[in-house]
């Protein structure tokens, strides 16, 4: 909430916001207690056009259109964008003064919403503040020196940097005089690869430096032993002799044949 009526006093977040205050004469804009007990609309416009902020108004004006979509059918018929909105501490009448107006919101400060200051989460609302109200920000909300009166056990938050322009200050001599020299051939350490001791032999031998020797042991004990299975199943195997083999297909009696005589 607090961020929310700072944002109201900065020209720059009302201006991205899509305020039209080209002309107004200052931000957070300010009126005299006399406008609380307006009762006219016809007043209330005077008022308006006097501190150059019926500009905002006419964009409301402008901005009025059918809704795209469903809403039509649930009594949601028209929108239109957000106006400025008017803060006041007593109700004398300034209600029903500015209530027809279009766009226009209207705030007791006793009990400032954050979705009427901040519509859709974007700060930065038009506000028009009267006096009474203006003052009564510090007994509800405090300041930096005393804190809230309304509110039991409240601060305002305090920023953390009194300046808060860090690249000015990372250049200026004070800072420059007692930091260290910039190094500049600074070689940042490569990504580590981490490697598999059972794919890789190297990251083996750190954990294991007789794995070299276990492994030429296993491969000639490997080679030993399929050279003996050669051998044995070498000797298992009958010798056939060509001529034996020969006269066994020469006895060996024809196929009948299938083919009809002529």
């Amino acid at each position: 909430m607090c961020s929310a009526i700072a944002a109201t006093g900065v020209p720059a977040l009302v201006m991205v916001r899509g305020h039209r205050i080209d002309r107004v004469p200052e931000l957070p804009l300010v009126l005299s207690d006399d406008v609380e007990s307006v009762k006219k609309t016809k007043e209330t416009v005077k008022v308006l056009k006097s501190i150059k902020a019926w500009s905002d108004i006419q964009k409301v004006y402008n901005s009025q259109r059918f809704r795209a979509g469903g809403g039509k059918m649930r009594n949601r018929l028209r929108i239109q964008k957000r106006g400025p909105t008017v803060i006041y501490r007593k109700d004398e009448g300034i209600t029903r003064a500015f209530r027809n107006i279009p766009g226009v919101t209207l705030i007791r400060v006793s009990a400032l919403n954050i979705l009427k200051l901040a519509p859709g989460g974007h700060m930065g609302r038009l506000a028009i503040w009267t006096a009474r109200a203006f003052r009564q920000l510090d007994e509800i909300y405090g300041t930096w020196k005393t804190p809230s009166v309304k509110k039991s056990d409240f601060h305002l938050p305090m920023p953390k940097m009194t300046n808060a322009d860090l690249a000015r200050l990372l250049h200026c001599r004070e800072v420059t005089s007692v930091l260290r020299p910039r190094l500049m051939h600074c070689q940042r350490p490569g990504q580590k690869v981490k490697k598999n001791p059972l794919k890789n032999m190297q990251a083996l031998l750190k954990p294991n430096p007789y794995a070299i020797g276990e492994k030429k042991t296993r491969i000639a004990r490997q080679r030993a032993v399929e050279k003996s299975k050669a051998t044995k199943k070498n000797l298992k195997r009958p010798q056939n002799n060509s001529s034996d083999s020969d006269e066994a297909k020469r006895l060996k009696p024809a196929k009948p044949s299938l083919k009809c005589p002529v």
